[in-house]
């Protein structure tokens, strides 16, 4: 209930500033939201440097952890969803539109292949994460995301496309 929750805070809470950003070239919204995510990232790998991963304890160190991935992963999702890019769409929607438009549902099977490397990317990602976190606890996983986040938004910002306007 807390991951759901703070999810859809952060969602909430990106949608409403990024409208603030309307009419701005989009690098500024991309930037200063991967800040916002990379900041909360951070502030959770804090928390989790004192957390025992095999006792889950303490539980508020584990509420903290969960409030902050959880509203960081909804503000990024509906920073997505802002950006409009086909196929560049939240978890679900990527998910979903694979099996929709798929040949066996009678689609056209449009950007399999995209999603598909999304799908895998996404499986990877949460590979490499749980074997992190296994070995080395919940810090470093967090450190590594939030960085990836930052540098990945970072590289976006230069393309030329986000000199467009941010649409609201």
């Amino acid at each position: 209930m807390a991951a759901l929750l703070s999810f859809l805070i952060g969602a909430l809470t990106a949608s409403r500033l990024g409208r603030t950003f309307t009419g701005r070239p989009m690098r500024h919204w991309l930037l200063a939201a991967a800040l916002f995510e990379t900041a909360l990232f951070w502030i959770a790998a804090a928390v989790a440097a004192g957390f025992d991963v095999g006792a889950q304890a303490p539980v508020a160190a584990l509420y903290a952890i969960i409030v902050l991935t959880g509203f960081a992963m909804g503000f990024r999702n509906a920073t997505v969803r802002q950006m409009k890019v086909p196929d560049l769409t939240t978890t679900v929607l990527t998910l979903t539109g694979l099996a929709a438009d798929s040949r066996l549902a009678g689609g056209p099977n449009t950007n399999a292949h995209r999603r598909m490397a999304s799908v895998a990317a996404l499986f990877l990602g949460a590979a490499i994460g749980a074997v992190m976190v296994m070995q080395s606890g919940p810090v470093l996983p967090l450190v590594v995301v939030a960085a990836l986040v930052l540098a990945g938004t970072a590289i976006c910002a230069l393309h030329p496309a986000s000199t467009a306007p941010a649409a609201a």
